[in-house]
């Protein structure tokens, strides 16, 4: 893994001649690698063939406002989101036309997530909510939708690859989980049941959380109500005396994060493990004068009674970020296979391991958290980057940068 990834250079430019689309704020390969998809600050959606880096199309009127995100709902289907407070669904045989247009946002829309179990697709924009759209039973007027939940302060949202739980980060810091996920239950703002609210816990911590981390629930960015239903409540209580998490249970933490034990943090990136072992999370300081990269691991048999001294997540390893470009978004991402980390780095993008020889995480997690390590650092841009995706078929890197440039890189021997 080592050699191959370390063998890695620029191999091409993906740009239009006009470069009309301004900045590329996400990256998006479609499942079978076929396609690459760059969503645009004006508006515009690209379409690239990344083998041979020519472009395919372009959506120049996909949006009325800067497009933030890219999801494929299969190899043909997908949908965009943007600040125009809408999200649409495409298909890649009849790209004339959308396949419909969804409102339901009254903001900026930025993140797009799919339940490939129940089809349903999951976004979540500046307005604090978290919507699902039933695209079983789509429109050209649309599809029916219900807001799943609610917090302030929303920064991105995503699913555990099985689908099982729901992450949320927030810019003041806070990190929420909802485990035991279920987005076909009617819930109303405010009858979650929370299991904890405190401060997550690296390796060296462990020892020492029972007694130094009670409960933070002060400052939570959760909207709560006493609207619960008295059956709500006996089923919580009763499924806590049993020891068995109730559906949907909210855990809220405030990841740790180097340097920042005394002050608070943005999370402005949040990706998950492809395997679901882990959470990679890029946090900026308050202050905007640190920027850090941080992975946390799932613990197993995460507790369900508020009680419980433990949380669900222990940071295991971090890196020092560039901290260029300040007030903009960097999007990092995982490899495929889980081993490896891409991450926007300045001009460049940083290739990270979890040691040098691109172990699994699971093989080497470390008694303390520890440094993530460069296994190599990529700079074919004149601007900073705020995007990167690896190819989910192909030894294949893509990023794109504030100008408008995406470049690609493969291995060279």
């Amino acid at each position: 893994m080592t050699n191959l990834y370390g063998s890695i250079h620029p191999a091409d430019s993906v740009y239009l001649s006009t470069r009309t689309h301004g900045a590329v704020f996400n990256l998006e390969y479609s499942p079978d690698g076929s396609v690459l998809t760059v969503a645009c600050e004006q508006t515009e959606v690209l379409l690239f063939d990344p083998i041979s880096s020519k472009h395919i199309k372009t959506l120049s009127e996909a949006h009325e406002d800067c497009v933030n995100n890219i999801r494929f709902l299969d190899n043909r289907l997908f949908a965009t989101c943007s600040d125009d407070t809408t999200i649409a669904l495409w298909d890649l045989r009849k790209l004339n036309t959308k396949v419909c247009t969804l409102h339901g946002h009254t903001s900026w829309v930025k993140n797009i997530e799919y339940d490939t179990n129940t089809r349903l697709l999951v976004t979540s924009g500046f307005d604090g909510n978290v919507i699902i759209w039933d695209t079983n039973r789509c429109t050209e007027d649309g599809c029916p939708h219900k807001k799943f939940f609610h917090t302030r302060f929303l920064m991105r949202m995503r699913l555990t690859p099985d689908c099982s739980k729901m992450l949320i980060s927030t810019s003041s810091g806070y990190l929420l989980i909802l485990h035991d996920l279920d987005l076909t239950k009617s819930l109303e703002v405010g009858s979650y049941p929370i299991l904890r609210a405190r401060r997550t816990t690296s390796s060296s911590d462990l020892t020492t959380s029972s007694s130094s981390s009670g409960p933070r629930v002060s400052g939570s960015p959760c909207h709560h109500s006493d609207s619960n239903s008295s059956s709500e409540k006996l089923m919580s209580r009763a499924s806590q005396r049993e020891g068995v998490s109730p559906r949907n249970s909210l855990e809220v933490l405030t990841p740790e994060v180097p340097g920042e034990r005394d002050r608070g943090n943005c999370i402005t990136s949040l990706q998950l493990h492809p395997k679901g072992w882990a959470t990679l999370l890029r946090c900026s300081s308050n202050t905007d004068d640190q920027e850090w990269t941080c992975v946390y691991e799932f613990q197993e048999g995460a507790p369900v009674r508020p009680v419980s001294p433990r949380c669900s997540l222990r940071l295991t390893h971090y890196i020092e970020e560039a901290n260029v470009g300040r007030g903009y978004i960097k999007e990092l991402c995982f490899s495929p296979d889980g081993r490896m980390i891409s991450s926007p780095h300045g001009y460049g993008i940083r290739l990270l391991g979890f040691d040098k020889q691109c172990s699994e995480l699971v093989d080497c997690l470390p008694k303390e958290a520890s440094p993530l390590r460069v296994i190599r650092s990529l700079y074919s841009h004149n601007d900073v980057v705020l995007t990167t995706k690896f190819s989910p078929t192909h030894c294949q890197i893509a990023s794109g940068c504030l100008s408008g440039r995406v470049s690609l890189y493969q291995p060279k021997f």
